[in-house]
């Protein structure tokens, strides 16, 4: 198989097992931490409505959603990556910043959790591809 191809599957199948694990930790959140009293967090109009009522702790398992999200993308990039693995990886991070960035537009959210979840795409990807990246022993 081409480099180019395999690299460009590295990013679909990365972006792709991430935003898995990105959702099911998303729809686990609710069990583990439950939702404000009186507020309706199953339509994204309900969730619009509530989430002044959110509390930092339910902004918790979101943010570990999105971070460990990005670190197993990553992860799975760098190994199915034949060249350029940090890129990839860093391809994925950028992905998921993009729908960061489009979840602080659609919902809105306090400045300091939009700060912090903004920013950890990036060093999670690169984490990501330090964990995935052959070691050369010597």
């Amino acid at each position: 198989m081409y480099p180019i191809v395999r690299n460009i599957l590295a990013v679909i199948l990365g972006f792709a097992l991430g935003s898995l694990v990105n959702m099911a930790l998303i729809q686990l959140s609710g069990y583990v931490i439950p939702p404000p009293e009186g507020g309706d967090v199953t339509t994204m109009e309900g969730l619009k409505a509530t989430m002044h009522l959110f509390e930092p702790k339910h902004f918790l398992l979101p943010f570990l959603a999105h971070a460990l999200g990005v670190l197993v993308g990553a992860f799975v990039a760098t190994k199915i990556a034949v060249t350029n693995q940090l890129k990839v990886a860093l391809v994925v991070g950028f992905l998921f910043l993009l729908g960061g960035i489009a979840s602080v537009m659609i919902l809105p959210s306090p400045l300091w959790f939009t700060v912090v979840d903004l920013v950890v795409y990036f060093p999670m990807a690169y984490l990501g591809w330090l964990l995935g990246v052959k070691k050369h022993t010597t």
